[in-house]
C-alpha cells in the first residue's frame, strides 16, 4: 500500500480552513476501499474554539455519523467538547442512546451532524491526529484462528492489540482501562480484533502515514505466506435463461417482503471464482469481514443452487434460527431478506432496496470474499461468533432506526429501462425516474451516455437498438445491474429528411420503418420475458402527433409512428394476460428534442409558410412543451393513476386543432 500524501494538495488543503489537513488525510483514507468501505472508519483532530463568551474551550473535531471519507468536507466534522467526551469515559457504563444523547448535548454547534459512536474513544489519545480504519488485511489475519499473536508477531511493542468488544461506549471503556499510564510516545496504533485499526500523532501526515506503514506490514505478511494471491478466478458465460432465473428471483424476494427490491449478479472473474470452491457454502456463512458490516449485508450470505428459488426460503429459515436463538424480548426481527448470495457455480447475488444500498452491499461482498479465502490459506476464517454479531447487528441505535417510520420514494426498488436516453425526451425521462426513486437503465447509441450521470441509480449502457445483438446484450446487462425490468420507455427514433412520396429514396424509408418500428417491436420481443416477471410492469411507447395528423412530406416518419401505435394496441391485446399495461404518449412539437433540427424546424416552417418562432407556438394552449412534460406523463403512466389503463394513446402536445 502506497502514501498518497501529496505537499502540494495538503498545502492547499491547510489554506482553506482550520481544519484542512483533517479533510485531506480523511478524503485520502477514503480513496483506499482497502481501508474504508462507504461510511466505515472515522477521523478526527483536536483543537480549540472560541465560545460566545470568548472563552477558549478544547474541542475535538469528529467525523459525523454518515458521512464518507471519501468526500468529507470541513462540515462533516462535528466540534465537541473535548473534556465532556474524557469525562464519559471515567463512567462505569452508559448506555448508547445516553451516550448519543451525550454527543450531542457536547456538541458546540447543534446544526452540526450527530458525533460518531466513536467520538469518546478519539477523545481518549492525548494526540491531535486520530484516524480509524477498518483494513482489509489487518481484520482478516484478525479473523484466523491466531489472529492476536500473528498481530503481535507483525507490529511487536509499537502496536497495541486489544480483544473485540461492542462499538460505542463499550470499546471507548476497554481503551480506557487499556491505556491508562501508558507512554503514547512508543505507540503507533491500536488494533482492535475484528473491527479495525487506528493511527494518531500529533501530525497530520504522520498519523496518515502511519495507518499506511502498519496495514502495508499485514498485506506484506499476506504476501509472504502465500495467502495474497490465493483469490480464487474461474470464466463464467451467462445464459439468457438465467438471466431470466434472476428475473423470476427478484419477483419472489420482492413478493416475500411486500415491497419492491433490487437485484444485482456478479459473474465476474473473483465472484465466479469464490462460487466454485468446493467449501463455498461453510465459509460464506461463518461470518462478515467486521460485525458492523452485517448490518449492511447480514451475518451470513445466502446459497443459491441449480433452482434458486428454494435459496430464499432456506436463508429465512436460517436468519429465523439465528434471530431466535440469540434475540432478548425487546428486539424486532429484521426483515428475513438476505443481502448477499453465493449462486453456487455462477457467481455472487446482491439484494437491496434501492440502487446506493445495492453499491454498498456488492462493494463490502468483494471486499469479503478476497479476506475470507486469506484466512482460509492462514488457518480458516474465523469470525466472531453469532452472539457478538446479533450484538452488533441489533443493537439499541440500530433498532431505533428500525422503529422510525421512514418515507420510501414511489418508485423506489423499480426498475426502468429507457431507450434514446442520451438526450431530449429520452434523457428527461431518465432524470424523472431517477428523481421519483427509480434505478434505471439509460441505452443509446451515442456513448455520451455511459457519462452523462453521476448516480448510482443510472445504469448507462451503449447499443445501437436496430442491431438486435447489440440490444439484447444492453438488457443482459441491465438485468445483471438491477435484477430486472419493469417499466419499458421506448423512446429510441429519429424523424428523417423531409421528402414527398415521389421523391423518396428507399434507404431514406427502410431506416425509417427499422429505426421507428422495428427496432421497438424487437426490444419489446426481447424485454417481454422480463416484463412478466416485473413489478407492475408497464410499457410507454413514444409515439407522434403524426399517427393522428400527419404532415405532407413525412411519410417514411408518419408511416413508422402510426405503425408503432398499431404495435402498441396489439401487445396490448396480448401481453395485458400477464398483467403488462401498454400505452402510447403522442407528443408533438417537442422542440428540445434532437429530431428538431434548425434544418427541421426551418423546413416545417416553410411548408405552412410561417416564420419558425410562429411554428413553435402553433397549439390551441399556446404552450411551449418540453421533453420535461412528456416525462412527467411517461412517469405517471408507470404509476398508480394508470393502474388499471392499458391500450391508452395520450397526446401532450398543447392541444393541435388537426388531432382534436
Amino acid at each position: 500500500m502506497l502514501s498518497r500524501w501529496n505537499a502540494e494538495d495538503a498545502e492547499r488543503f491547510a489554506s482553506d480552513s482550520n481544519l484542512g489537513l483533517r479533510v485531506y488525510s480523511s478524503q485520502l483514507l477514503g480513496r483506499d476501499a482497502d481501508l474504508v468501505l462507504h461510511g466505515g472508519g472515522n477521523t478526527s483532530v483536536k483543537g480549540e474554539r472560541r465560545n460566545v463568551f470568548g472563552e477558549l474551550e478544547q474541542v475535538l473535531y469528529v467525523k459525523g455519523s454518515g458521512w464518507d471519507l471519501q468526500s468529507i468536507a470541513a462540515g462533516g466534522f462535528a466540534p465537541v467538547r473535548l473534556q465532556h467526551l474524557q469525562a464519559l469515559a471515567e463512567l462505569q457504563s452508559l448506555s448508547d442512546t445516553d451516550m448519543m444523547r451525550e454527543l450531542r448535548l457536547a456538541l458546540l454547534d447543534p446544526g452540526a451532524p450527530t458525533p460518531s459512536v466513536e467520538a469518546i474513544l478519539h477523545a481518549l489519545v492525548p494526540l491531535r491526529y486520530v484516524d480509524h480504519t477498518h483494513a482489509d488485511a489487518v481484520v482478516a489475519i484478525s479473523n484466523s484462528p491466531n489472529g492476536a499473536s500473528v498481530l503481535q508477531e507483525i507490529y511487536g511493542d509499537e502496536v497495541l492489540v486489544l480483544p473485540y468488544v461492542m462499538p460505542g461506549f463499550i470499546l471507548a471503556k476497554q481503551v480506557c482501562e487499556a491505556t491508562r499510564g501508558l507512554d503514547w510516545s512508543r505507540l503507533r496504533g491500536i488494533v482492535l480484533l475484528h473491527h479495525g485499526i487506528i493511527t494518531f500523532d500529533d501530525d497530520c501526515k504522520t498519523s496518515y502515514e502511519n495507518m499506511i506503514e502498519l496495514v502495508s506490514r499485514a498485506e506484506d505478511y499476506l504476501r509472504n505466506r502465500g495467502a495474497w494471491e490465493q483469490v480464487a478466478t474461474a470464466q463464467y458465460t451467462p445464459s439468457v435463461e438465467e438471466y431470466q432465473e434472476l428475473a423470476k428471483l427478484r419477483q419472489q424476494a420482492a413478493s416475500l417482503l411486500g415491497r419492491p427490491l433490487l437485484l444485482r449478479w456478479n459473474s465476474n472473474e473473483e465472484a465466479a471464482g469464490f462460487a466454485t470452491l468446493s467449501n463455498v457454502e461453510q465459509i460464506a456463512t461463518r461470518g462478515p469481514l467486521t460485525p458492523d458490516h452485517s448490518i449492511h449485508t447480514k451475518p451470513f450470505s445466502a446459497i443459491f443452487d441449480a433452482d434458486p428459488s428454494t435459496g430464499l426460503e432456506r436463508f429465512g429459515e436460517r436468519y429465523q434460527a439465528y434471530f431466535d436463538r440469540h434475540a432478548a424480548d425487546f428486539h424486532t426481527c429484521l426483515d428475513l431478506l438476505p443481502r448477499t448470495g453465493v449462486w453456487l457455480g455462477k457467481g455472487m447475488l446482491y439484494f437491496a432496496f434501492e440502487a446506493k444500498r445495492l453499491n454498498i452491499v456488492a462493494d463490502i461482498s468483494a471486499h469479503t470474499l478476497k479476506a475470507i479465502q486469506w484466512g482460509e490459506k492462514l488457518g480458516g476464517w474465523t469470525a466472531l461468533s453469532g452472539q457478538d454479531q446479533f450484538d452488533l447487528e441489533y443493537w439499541e441505535l440500530e433498532q431505533a432506526k428500525l422503529k422510525r417510520v421512514q418515507s420510501r420514494s414511489p418508485f423506489e426498488g423499480r426498475v426502468v429501462l429507457v431507450t434514446g436516453a442520451a438526450s431530449g425526451i429520452g434523457k428527461a425521462c431518465v432524470e424523472s425516474f431517477k428523481a421519483q426513486g427509480a434505478a434505471v437503465i439509460a441505452l443509446d447509441m451515442s456513448a455520451t451516455v455511459l457519462q452523462a450521470w453521476d448516480s448510482q441509480q443510472v445504469f448507462g449502457v451503449q447499443a445501437d437498438v436496430t442491431d438486435e445483438q447489440q440490444m439484447r446484450q444492453a438488457i443482459q446487462q441491465g438485468i445483471a445491474q438491477f435484477g430486472g425490468i419493469d417499466i419499458l420507455v421506448s423512446n429510441a427514433g429519429s424523424f428523417p429528411p423531409s421528402l414527398a412520396l415521389s421523391e423518396m429514396n428507399d434507404t431514406v424509408w427502410e431506416h425509417s420503418l427499422t429505426l421507428n418500428l422495428s427496432s421497438h417491436m424487437r426490444l419489446l420481443r426481447n424485454c417481454s420475458p422480463y416484463l412478466a416477471n416485473g413489478l407492475e410492469p408497464s410499457v410507454i411507447f413514444i409515439g407522434s402527433k403524426n399517427v393522428s395528423a400527419p404532415g405532407p412530406g413525412a411519410g417514411a416518419y408518419s408511416v413508422a409512428k402510426a405503425g408503432l401505435a398499431q404495435l402498441a394496441r396489439v401487445a396490448a391485446l396480448e401481453l395485458g394476460g400477464q398483467g403488462i399495461r401498454i400505452n402510447t404518449i403522442h407528443p408533438n412539437a417537442v422542440f428540445d428534442t434532437g429530431i428538431w433540427t434548425d434544418e427541421v424546424l426551418a423546413q416545417r416552417a416553410a411548408h405552412y409558410k410561417i416564420s419558425v418562432d410562429d411554428y413553435k407556438k402553433q397549439n390551441v394552449l399556446g404552450k411551449s412543451v418540453s421533453s420535461h412534460d412528456v416525462a412527467t406523463l411517461a412517469v405517471a403512466m408507470a404509476g398508480p393513476a394508470f393502474a388499471c389503463t392499458t391500450g391508452a394513446q395520450v397526446a401532450v402536445d398543447g392541444g393541435n386543432d388537426r388531432v382534436i
